[in-house]
């Protein structure tokens, strides 16, 4: 592009949290600024924090909020970024290379030109249409700014009761921030159990930990309204058959690609919704155009299909991706398995790999196995129980998946299987692997391997 910056590229990322300014970082490492600008848009006040961290900044586990930022908008500008806060993108002129831009604060206008673009614009919390939805005293977490809201409701609300809507990794999390809060705490969930990531059976196991730590479950249950008293405020979760009261109401229904501004630039996007990239994750058919993180659709190595999984642990990796690609370089991001651990409380809850609605969706015959073990070993003090389930191919025996709920020491046994299945194990393979063993860490036969076991064994009875 030929104006007054002669011949240095101007590099435009929109979004300035993990896969934006991963990608501006790491492209910065590799070109130094005569030779690439970088200019970062972020409409929110923070960049490169951990959204994931929130639940447990709201529970009172990391007490200030700075120490969920990794680099400051002030770090990034000493590097030679310019990163621009309150700044929100508003249309992408993918033809002639621009993107318009608004002042938040003021509502000015105006256009940037781009040789490269980066779109890490993020996903955003489903936010049902209901009556009392918009209501003060409800909110989504999604952002530092969503928790502070959050926490400044918690100090001026006079009541205890808290409703959260939604059972997912979110929903379990802000139940538990909200215990720890003080607070008497309903999930009202539209699923059979708490967790659809998981298998219902293990679900269930969440549900029974969750009841004994006093929060109210409430299975099968559509929130059809949102109640709110005569000062305006939210006061009952409401479905077809209760309401239920409540000070607060958090919504942890999930989230949906923020894609919106990619659509109605004509750039492609999947079934789920994400943008499409290819494995430099430049996006499809657009040379100049890279996307990463929440907001884009990956390939899952497991079932061959393209995926939506929100995870700040894959928007790291693309924004270093799609940085050192952007900065002339080459790197690839192969797909993933879908690894994710959560908490409530003490339960640890992980899974990767298919469920079994997984594997009927893509045409997989499958075989199942679970198991009762420990954490140690049994007669070492502090052992606690553990349930894993394994799927694997039923004629190849090659996994296919594994969940595992427990008390400490369970959830990152996951790891093993999410190597196991990059790798394309099969369950018989993971019986012989040379797993490290003491009494403080593991029962002579880790779970997962005696997992692998049964349904190794399993796998040979269904040929």
């Amino acid at each position: 592009m030929s104006d007054a910056r002669g011949a240095r590229e101007r590099l435009v990322v929109i979004g300035g949290d993990a896969a934006g300014m991963s990608a501006a970082s790491q492209a910065r490492r590799l070109k130094g600024p005569d030779e690439l600008e970088i200019v970062a848009f972020e409409r929110g006040h923070f960049t490169s924090y951990s959204a994931c961290g929130i639940p447990y900044w709201v529970g009172g586990d990391v007490p200030e909020r700075d120490q969920l930022i990794a680099r400051t908008p002030d770090e990034h500008r000493a590097r030679d970024i310019d990163l621009r806060l309150r700044t929100e993108v508003v249309e992408i002129d993918a033809e002639r290379q621009r993107v318009r831009v608004r002042d938040v604060d003021s509502g000015a206008e105006s256009w940037t030109s781009y040789d490269k673009l980066v779109i890490a614009t993020g996903a955003r919390p489903v936010r049902p249409e209901l009556p009392g939805v918009d209501a003060p005293g409800v909110h989504g977490v999604q952002t530092l700014d969503d928790g502070q809201a959050l926490l400044d409701t918690l100090a001026r609300t006079r009541g205890r009761r808290a409703v959260v809507v939604g059972a997912g990794y979110i929903g379990v999390e802000m139940a538990e921030a909200m215990i720890k809060r003080g607070y008497e705490v309903t999930v009202v969930n539209r699923g059979k159990e708490p967790m659809a990531t998981l298998d219902p059976d293990m679900g269930r196991l969440v549900h029974r930990a969750m009841e004994g730590l006093g929060i109210t479950m409430v299975n099968d249950a559509e929130v059809t309204k949102l109640l709110t008293g005569e000062d305006g405020r939210v006061r009952a979760v409401g479905t077809e058959d209760a309401e239920f009261p409540a000070d607060v109401v958090v919504l942890g229904i999930g989230v949906s690609p923020e894609t919106g501004l990619a659509r109605a630039a004509g750039l492609p996007v999947g079934t789920h919704g994400g943008l499409l990239t290819d494995r430099s994750m430049r996006v499809r058919g657009h040379e100049n155009i890279w996307a990463g993180g929440d907001c884009v659709e990956v390939l899952d190595l497991v079932s061959g299909q393209e995926r939506h999984i929100p995870l700040g642990t894959h928007a790291n990796k693309h924004g270093q991706i799609i940085g050192a690609n952007a900065a002339g370089g080459y790197a690839t991001f192969p797909g993933v398995v879908g690894t994710a651990v959560s908490k409530v409380c003490d339960l640890e809850i992980a899974r990767t790999g298919l469920r079994e609605k997984d594997a009927r969706r893509v045409g997989l015959k499958y075989v199942t196995a679970t198991i009762e073990s420990t954490s140690r070993a049994g007669y070492y003090p502090s052992a606690s129980p553990m349930t894993v389930k394994m799927l694997a191919e039923r004629r190849t025996g090659r996994l296919l998946g594994v969940q595992i709920v427990g008390r400490e020491g369970a959830g990152k046994r996951v790891d093993i299987a999410a190597v196991a299945l990059t790798a394309g194990m099969t369950v018989d393979q993971m019986t012989t692997l040379d797993l490290g063993y003491a009494p403080p860490f593991s029962p002579v036969w880790d779970p997962v391997l005696v997992a692998a076991r049964k349904a190794s064994g399993a796998v040979r009875q269904h040929p």
